[in-house]
C-alpha cells in the first residue's frame, strides 16, 4: 500500500477545507504577547550592507491594528490565465547597490527597524529562532485556499513562549499569478497576510518575473516596488492596508538572522528549468545572464567559513533542483552551479528550500558524507495542487545519493522551521489541521555540526 507519511509520527483527523463564510468572520490566530527584550549584545559583527538595505528613520509596519474578516472574492479577478507567458530568460534588473558589492546582505535587525537590536538580542538569549517558509501562494480562482494557509500560519503566533513565535516569513517565490503585475498584489499578497504580524521577505518566482506582453512594465518591476525599496514605506499596491514595503537589497541576497543565514537566489522566468547563470561550459550556454549569482553564492558561503558561522545555512531558490511533481521537472544545471559554489567555498548548506512544484516534497541528498534535506514547499495556496507523477511508498530510493522521504500532494500548508544552537528542525504543517492541532505531518531534524538528519 502506498504511503506519503513518515512512519511512526502522530497525525490528526482531517476534514474537507471549507471556504470562509460571513458566519465565520474572524481569523483563528491570536495576537502574541510581546516578549520582554533584553539589552542588545555588544560586539556582534556588522556585515557589509548596500545602501538599499538601510532603514533610515522610518519604522516598518507588518499588520493591521485590528484583525478583519477573510475576503470571499477578489477585487481584481485574474483574467490572464490562458495568456502565453515569457519563454525566454530575462536579464537581472539593475539595483541600487555598488557594482563592487558581490554579496548584498540584509539583517533581521534592519528589517525590524528601531526594534531590531532588541529582537536579535532576545533570539540570541533564547538560543532559538522560529520562522515560516512556503512558496506559490498566489491564488487565481479566489482567496479561499490562500486564506486557509494564512489563517493556519497565524495560529503559530499564539504560542505561550516568545521563543516559539515566528520571527519572519521567508517566501519561496510566485507571490502573484499569472503575471507579475502590480494589480494582483493586493488580492494575492497584502490582503491574505494583512494580519500576519511579522516581516515577509521573498525571492521572486518565475511568475513574479513574467510580464504580460501588452503591459507597459518590465520584468520584476512590481516585485522590486514591493520588496526592494530603499526604506520601508507605504506599499503602492497595498490598497490602503498597513504593511510597508520590504527593504531587500537585490533579487538575490543573504538574509542574516541570529542562528541562521538564508542565501536567496532568483531562478528566472522559465517554467522549466531554473537558471541562475550563463551556464558556460555547457552545450547551450545562454548570453542573457552572467555569473554574478554564482559569485554571490560563493562569496556568501566563503564568508560563512571565514567567520566561523556555526548556525544553520539554507539556500533558497524558487525552482527545485529535484521534483517528482507531474507538472514540472528538476533543474540539473542550476544544481551544478550551486554545487560549484559550495565546492569552491568548502561549505554546504544544511538545507535547500524551493517551491514551483505545487505540493510538498522532502528529499535527502548525500554529498561528501553530509545528509542535506532538499525541501519543495510550493503548497502555499496556489490552486490547484499538483499531483506526483506516480504514487510511491516512502522512503523511495532514487539512487545512491538521493532519497524521496516524504510528500503530500493532497493538502495546502507551510513550513515551520525551528533553529537552535545545535539543530534545525523543519516541520510541514497542513492547513486542514485547523487552528488547534500543532502536530506536523512531516518533520526532519538536522544536526548542524555533522550534517546528519533524523
Amino acid at each position: 500500500m502506498a504511503t506519503r507519511k513518515t512512519p511512526g509520527k502522530k497525525t490528526s483527523a482531517k476534514g474537507t477545507p471549507a471556504a470562509p463564510t460571513a458566519a465565520e468572520p474572524k481569523r483563528r490566530g491570536r495576537k502574541p504577547k510581546p516578549p520582554t527584550a533584553p539589552q542588545p549584545i555588544a560586539g556582534k559583527p556588522t556585515p557589509v550592507t548596500p545602501p538599499a538595505a538601510a532603514t533610515g528613520n522610518t519604522d516598518p509596519v507588518f499588520n493591521q491594528p485590528v484583525p478583519s474578516p477573510d475576503p470571499t472574492t477578489f477585487s481584481q479577478p485574474v483574467t490572464d490565465k490562458n495568456v502565453q507567458g515569457i519563454n525566454q530568460l530575462q536579464p537581472l534588473p539593475a539595483m541600487p547597490i555598488p557594482a563592487t558589492l558581490v554579496e548584498p546582505v540584509l539583517t533581521l535587525a534592519q528589517v525590524y527597524g528601531s526594534a531590531g537590536a532588541a529582537k536579535e538580542a532576545a533570539i540570541t538569549a533564547a538560543g532559538q529562532i522560529v520562522f515560516h517558509s512556503v512558496g506559490d501562494t498566489g491564488s487565481v480562482s479566489g482567496p479561499a485556499t490562500q486564506s486557509l494557509v494564512a489563517d493556519k500560519m497565524l495560529t503559530d503566533f499564539s504560542e505561550e513562549s516568545a521563543a516559539d513565535v515566528p520571527s519572519f516569513f521567508f517566501h519561496l517565490g510566485d507571490v502573484v499569478y499569472y503575471f507579475g503585475e502590480a494589480t494582483y498584489y493586493y488580492d494575492q499578497f497584502y490582503e491574505p497576510y494583512r494580519d500576519y504580524p511579522a516581516p515577509i521577505l521573498a525571492i521572486a518566482g518565475n511568475h513574479d518575473g513574467v510580464v504580460y506582453a501588452k503591459e507597459n512594465a518590465t520584468s520584476l518591476q512590481a516585485f522590486l516596488e514591493n520588496f526592494c525599496t530603499t526604506t520601508p514605506g507605504p506599499a503602492p499596491d497595498a490598497g490602503g492596508l498597513s504593511r510597508t514595503t520590504m527593504i531587500q537589497p537585490a533579487v538575490y541576497f543573504t538574509f542574516e538572522a541570529p542562528l541562521v543565514r538564508i542565501l536567496g537566489l532568483y531562478s528566472n522566468v522559465l517554467e522549466d528549468p531554473g537558471v541562475i547563470s550563463g551556464q558556460t561550459g555547457t552545450s547551450s550556454p545562454n548570453t542573457v545572464l552572467d555569473s554574478r549569482q554564482v559569485e554571490f553564492l560563493t562569496a556568501a558561503l566563503t564568508r560563512i567559513k571565514t567567520e566561523g558561522f556555526a548556525g544553520a545555512v539554507i539556500i533558497a531558490t524558487h525552482h527545485p533542483p529535484f521534483t517528482g511533481g507531474s507538472e514540472h521537472g528538476g533543474s540539473p544545471l542550476m544544481l551544478a552551479d550551486i554545487d560549484a559554489a559550495c565546492t569552491t567555498a568548502g561549505v554546504w548548506p544544511h538545507a535547500v528550500f524551493s517551491g514551483h512544484a505545487h505540493n510538498y516534497q522532502r528529499y535527502t541528498r548525500t554529498v561528501n558524507g553530509k545528509q542535506i534535506p532538499y525541501i519543495v514547499a510550493g503548497c502555499g495556496g496556489h490552486n490547484p495542487l499538483s499531483k506526483m507523477r506516480s504514487t510511491l511508498r516512502t522512503p523511495y530510493v532514487i539512487d545512491s545519493t538521493l532519497t524521496l522521504n516524504s510528500y503530500d500532494d493532497t493538502d495546502y500548508g507551510y513550513l515551520r522551521v525551528v533553529v537552535t544552537t545545535t539543530t534545525m528542525t523543519i516541520e510541514q504543517h497542513p492547513q486542514s489541521d485547523g487552528g488547534v492541532t500543532k502536530t506536523p505531518d512531516d518533520t526532519v531534524t538536522i544536526n548542524l555540526a555533522n550534517y546528519t538528519v533524523s
